[in-house]
């Protein structure tokens, strides 16, 4: 670690390289990559890199991929500590909830060195989410947090974060997901390559434990979606194929139009193309709210209420729901040009800016940046919450779990 790549970015999943690349690239030479490697598809990653014209990593971990979590965490943390002792960086980012972001932070924090923690202040309260360990250990780890949302913002609060630590700054995929939109011409090169046609199908996709660990529920996703008035297009998750042929599902799978995994600009390619979205993932809830389409999430809870209040989701849980809400949604002609007009809850599309700014103020021992919109707690023009409103606002309001689309 030298004056020229003295901020150490720590990551180790595709999403995360998504989500933090303008970060990376708007601290220049001034950042150091860390790949931790949690994501083991070196080649697959290897071409998320290159899609966002990141350099290669200045280090990967070794020996962390396809190993338990806490093994996962114990060696990543291990050996980080072990490069920031040798060579210390003035800050270390971290993003979101996943196992590279606890190691990071740890390691930091172990050394003495500031954590710049991407993502914060997002909660789904069920502790069972090995995600929402981690995104709680991190905030009691981390010198300054940059929530994505007056919400997130108002969660740190209720939980003793001194609010002179927190930065409401939007979410880093807003301008990620504008990035990797692809033009009209690849868009439809795409569909005629599925056999689709825009707006009348359904993009789906399912691979949390609580969904595919389950006989029962992913029974019920799956002919849920099977039963489904239009064709369900569904990129399939290598955890999700395993459990539905372990359980006897094939058959019902069959009646879907199975797809390999896509990359991030296909995914949007298509997710932009279709009438309806239906996942349990967390990226999902929050590209919905950017490409304007209406999405089912499948799960007991979320961490990201913004997009179920902005009236861009709903939540359900078992099959009845999930074809009641199809059916409703698929029967309202006026949906789409509804959500159209709708604002994203997640920002500007400046994340990313705002987020390098707060780190090489923090490299340099500056004071960090505060809102010109006169909104002590934001970094945004405008702040962003369960309304519109700023903190305050946030902290008054319960996070809604559940609601209709286009409400």
């Amino acid at each position: 670690m030298n004056e020229t790549n003295d901020i150490a970015v720590v990551l180790g999943t595709r999403p995360e390289i998504i989500k933090l690349a303008g970060v990376i690239r708007g601290l220049g030479p001034r950042a150091s990559i860390f790949y931790t490697g949690q994501h083991y598809d070196r080649e697959l990653s290897d071409s998320f890199f290159h899609a966002f014209k990141l350099p290669e990593p200045h280090v990967r971990l070794t020996g962390v991929s396809a190993a338990h979590r806490s093994v996962q965490i114990a060696r990543a943390t291990q050996q980080l500590a072990e490069h920031f002792r040798q060579l210390p960086p003035k800050v270390v980012i971290v993003q979101g909830d996943t196992n590279a972001t606890s190691a990071g932070a740890q390691a930091a924090n172990y050394c003495g060195i500031p954590v710049l923690h991407v993502e914060a202040g997002l909660r789904s309260n069920d502790r069972t989410m090995p995600e929402e360990i981690n995104r709680r250990l991190v905030s009691v780890l981390a010198d300054v947090h940059c929530a994505p949302t007056s919400w997130n913002a108002a969660n740190l609060v209720s939980e003793g974060i001194p609010l002179h630590r927190i930065r409401v700054t939007g979410n880093t995929i807003v301008e990620a997901t504008r990035e990797s939109m692809p033009g009209p011409l690849e868009t439809r090169e795409l569909l005629d390559r599925y056999g689709l046609r825009e707006n009348e199908f359904i993009i789906a996709t399912i691979h949390r434990p609580e969904n595919t660990d389950s006989p029962e529920r992913l029974s019920e996703i799956i002919d849920a979606l099977a039963d489904a008035p239009i064709p369900v297009v569904f990129p399939v998750h290598p955890r999700t194929v395993s459990s539905a042929h372990s359980y006897g599902l094939a058959g019902t799978l069959s009646r879907l139009r199975c797809i390999s995994p896509l990359d991030h600009s296909a995914f949007l390619s298509l997710a932009s193309s279709a009438r309806l979205l239906i996942s349990d993932s967390g990226g999902i809830q929050e590209e919905c709210t950017i490409i304007k389409k209406p999405l089912i999430v499948v799960r007991k809870n979320t961490e990201r209420p913004e997009s179920i209040a902005a009236g861009f989701a709903v939540r359900v849980r078992h099959k009845e729901e999930i074809s009641e809400e199809i059916t409703r949604i698929l029967l309202n002609p006026d949906l789409v040009s509804a959500l159209a007009g709708r604002p994203c809850p997640f920002g500007d599309g400046k994340a990313s800016e705002r987020i390098a700014e707060i780190a090489l103020a923090m490299a340099g021992r500056t004071a960090l940046p505060y809102s010109e919109a006169g909104d002590e707690f934001s970094s945004t023009p405008e702040p962003i919450g369960p309304q519109g409103g700023a903190v305050g606002r946030a902290l008054r309001r319960s996070p809604v779990q559940q609601g209709s689309i286009g409400q």
